[in-house]
């Protein structure tokens, strides 16, 4: 039986400051925003063009998610994004002012760049090379 991964959790401290950060500045799309009760709801972004995973954006209900938000992986990168465009993405970090972290390098790979999300997670924007 094949299998995919369908939902990445990111623990966010507000839904909606989280939404128009992934919608507005990365351009992800909004996938769903349904009311669980009156403090959960069920929000899903994924990038533009993917068909597969998508960011489940949960907000920080308890003290020990919320010291974890901006920082779920102890400093390590924790999202891997990839494009066939990285000048034109990179560009656009630039452009809404999100923290690069490193880079642009080329690597063996492809070029990539480390940049913070508006919590200070770590990602890496990646052009595979073909």
């Amino acid at each position: 039986m094949p299998q995919h991964l369908a939902h990445v959790a990111i623990v966010v401290k507000d839904y909606d400051e989280a939404i128009f950060f992934y919608t507005q500045k990365l351009h992800f799309k909004l996938l769903e925003d349904t009311i669980l009760s009156d403090t959960k709801r069920w929000v899903l972004v994924t990038p533009p063009g993917s068909s597969s995973c998508s960011l489940l954006l949960a907000k920080a209900a308890t003290e020990e998610q919320r010291v974890r938000v901006g920082n779920q992986t102890g400093g390590r990168v924790f999202l891997f994004l990839h494009t066939d465009n990285f000048q034109r993405d990179f560009d656009n970090l630039l452009q809404h002012r999100i923290k690069i972290v490193r880079g642009p390098v080329d690597e063996l790979y492809g070029t990539v760049a480390v940049f913070e999300d508006l919590y200070g997670n770590l990602w890496d924007l990646i052009e595979p090379k073909s």
